[in-house]
């Protein structure tokens, strides 16, 4: 998302009068069916509007002004409710409308063949299908989502994430995943387009980002019917209270039954009217601060899962290491020579195309002037390095060499019928405590030595996990290294456990495992070879400059690629969740203080002896009903910036957590009431109006 869409969806004019068009646009009795207590105010405030219509033919069952202001602030809180979700929905619309405008058809270069040099056929981009391959070259729009599979070449994404740094985007590793809209700097792309016109990454963006589009989760929901619930219960018994009232009348001879406009307004003060004009907006603006952040969430149900997590599973390179591990030396087996061990090694990583492949070959020839040689098939047959083997080598006419993991090269040798000799064992585990990694190179089934990979902890790395266990979730690292060096940096990073030698199998196992704890887990991943652990995750945020199949497994997508974000997305789910507690426990709190202000008052005519519990000394009985109903209204709309920004977040365990919100949203939702009633009835009187 870019910086100045992020600065146009504040509160600013047009928003805020949008919503107000919008308010009134949802008084539709089809949107206000939706949210259960909101109806019941829709239907009281009809109600209250057909009361007001019989009092001025002059039958009215109470005095027309009162009728007439009761069912006036009625409909307030209901716009109020309804201004509090258009205004959430509007900030994603304001969003979806900047990115609709990057989004345009542009000319392709369609070619006949998976070739560069292939027939090319010019057409536009609307054209395109899923299968098709086009050729993109500097100064070109890249006309679809798709995955390149021939060429490299620096592409500005800035139209999607908002960052100016051009990245590097190339066939055949785990970067080649590229985004229809975004612009080739340099050089050129074959790319196999994956999806059809109107099925884009944008288009799904900007479909998540319209607030209109959200569904409700599944803790939205069962809040929803617990409301719902309690909204019965009221009106059950607010039902029951008119023929109460009516046989109490009629038996002591005196004093007049409650009226239906007080019964009406007695109701909607003691349902949870507060948080249920507020529940839909908090889902929304939590999706929203999610796309602030970067994040793109292809459901509510993630985000508010993100929430709920138990267990971070957290690679170790590049997001609590700096990664790109660089080679700092070379030791070589008893009676091998540096050079030749160098030489080997430099060899074994021309099929390597990880960073840390990239850091041999600069080593071997930093420390001994050997040049790599050109990567051609003459040489030699090359072995890939893959996540599965985790090694990589060449095959010449006399030689074998590999390089890899030590339980890789290890197994290697066994196959063969050797043995890794004790010294290089020795020399990869003194390597693997001093918290680097050791590879090992062999030549035909001699173990010729050990490359040191150094790898450093990002710094403030640790003090985040401090706050995740501080929250009650527990860390796990994972990486490709031997239990050793996984041991030795997760020591010093501060995690909780970690998977050593994770194969995408073992992660897998790993996820299930947790899982089968009742426990939810959340992982990031890029690569192909991360997608079925993403599938299985509970959260699962692909990195955007990732695979397109880690992209589809996964049910986020981090725009800024970075594997950190991860800590920060759970931050925001539990601010979410936070949010909509706090405001619940509030609304639930502010009734006990509409309690003593209305019924006395409601039924001071029945029973003038109640007049004895109105302790907050309110005008008249007619004051004080009209004063509770004023703030229920009122009091949804100074909530709303709260609701859309969010409950400040602060990394504690639950029952913490539980404690500051009983004291501060619990104990505030009674202390504000009284206050804002008792104004309300001041400013009541002074108008004339009690």
């Amino acid at each position: 998302m870019t910086s100045h869409t992020q600065a146009s969806v504040r509160f600013d004019r047009e928003l805020v009068l949008d919503a107000a068009v919008d308010a009134f646009r949802k008084l539709s009795p089809r949107l206000q069916f939706r949210n259960p207590v909101m109806f019941v105010v829709f239907l009281c405030s009809l109600l209250t509007t057909g009361l007001w219509l019989q009092a001025l033919t002059g039958h009215g069952e109470a005095p027309t002004g009162f009728i007439f202001w009761v069912s006036l602030w009625l409909w307030f809180t209901l716009l109020f409710a309804n201004f509090a979700e258009a205004l959430a929905e509007g900030r994603g619309k304001a969003q979806a409308n900047a990115l609709r405008s990057t989004r345009r058809a542009v000319p392709a270069k369609k070619l006949a063949a998976p070739q560069r040099d292939a027939a090319v056929t010019v057409m536009s981009s609307a054209d395109l299908r899923a299968g098709d391959v086009v050729l993109v070259e500097a100064g070109d729009i890249l006309p679809g989502d798709g995955e390149a599979i021939a060429g490299a070449a620096s592409v500005n994404e800035a139209a999607i994430t908002g960052e100016s740094a051009p990245v590097i985007r190339e066939a055949g590793g785990d970067r080649s995943a590229v985004t229809g809209g975004t612009e080739l700097l340099s050089d050129w792309l074959v790319v196999r387009i994956t999806r059809n016109p109107g099925e884009s990454f944008l288009d799904r963006m900007i479909a998540m980002v319209e607030g209109a589009a959200r569904r409700k989760t599944p803790n939205e929901i069962a809040l929803t019917i617990l409301l719902a619930k309690f909204t019965l219960i009221f009106l059950l018994a607010c039902a029951t209270l008119l023929p109460y009232s009516l046989y109490s009348v009629q038996a002591a001879g005196s004093g007049s039954p409650i009226t239906l406009t007080v019964l009406v307004a007695l109701l909607v003060c003691l349902i949870p009217t507060t948080i249920g004009a507020l529940l839909s907006a908090i889902g929304i603006a939590g999706m929203d601060r999610m796309i602030r952040a970067n994040v793109i969430a292809t459901s509510g149900r993630a985000v508010e899962a993100a929430g709920d997590v138990d267990v971070l599973l957290l690679d170790k390179t590049g997001t609590i290491t700096l990664g790109n591990r660089q080679a700092v030396a070379f030791l070589p087996a008893p009676g091998i020579d540096e050079r030749v061990l160098a030489e080997a090694a430099q060899l074994a990583s021309l099929a390597d195309g990880t960073p840390e492949g990239r850091s041999v070959v600069m080593l071997a020839r930093e420390r001994h002037g050997l040049a790599a040689p050109e990567r051609e098939e003459s040489l030699g047959e090359f072995v890939p390095f893959t996540a599965q083997t985790r090694m990589s080598g060449i095959d010449l006419p006399d030689r074998a060499i590999r390089k890899g993991a030590v339980d890789a090269v290890e197994r290697y040798l066994a196959a063969a019928g050797d043995t890794l000799p004790a010294a290089v064992k020795r020399a990869a585990e003194e390597v693997a405590r001093r918290g680097a990694t050791p590879l090992v190179v062999a030549d035909r089934q001699r173990a010729l030595g050990v490359i040191e990979l150094k790898d450093i902890v990002k710094g403030g790395i640790k003090e985040r996990f401090a706050e995740m266990r501080a929250m009650g979730i527990k860390t796990v690292m994972i990486t490709g290294d031997n239990p050793l060096t996984a041991a030795a940096i997760a020591a010093e990073a501060g995690v909780d456990d970690f998977l050593a030698e994770a194969t995408p199998e073992a992660k897998l196992a790993l996820i299930r495992e947790i899982q089968a704890e009742n426990r939810l887990v959340a992982m990031c991943g890029d690569g192909t070879n991360d997608a079925p652990a993403l599938a299985q995750a509970d959260v699962a945020v692909a990195m955007n400059s990732g695979t397109q199949a880690a992209k589809e497994a996964g049910n986020m997508v981090d725009l800024d690629s970075n594997p950190t974000k991860l800590i920060e997305i759970v931050a925001i789910g539990k601010q979410m969740l936070i949010t909509r507690g706090a405001l619940t426990t509030f609304s639930i709190a502010n009734d006990i203080a509409k309690y003593f202000a209305i019924i006395p008052a409601a039924f001071a005519s029945t029973y003038p002896a109640l007049d004895a519990l109105n302790v907050m000394h309110l005008a008249t009985p007619r004051s004080a009903i009209l004063s509770a109903v004023i703030f229920n209204a009122l009091i949804i709309v100074f909530l709303i910036p709260l609701a859309l920004k969010g409950v400040a977040y602060r990394a504690l365990g639950a029952g913490a957590l539980l404690r500051r919100n009983l004291l501060v949203y619990g104990l505030g939702g009674i202390v504000v009431p009284f206050l804002g009633i008792k104004l309300i009835d001041l400013l009541l009187v002074l108008l004339g109006l009690s």
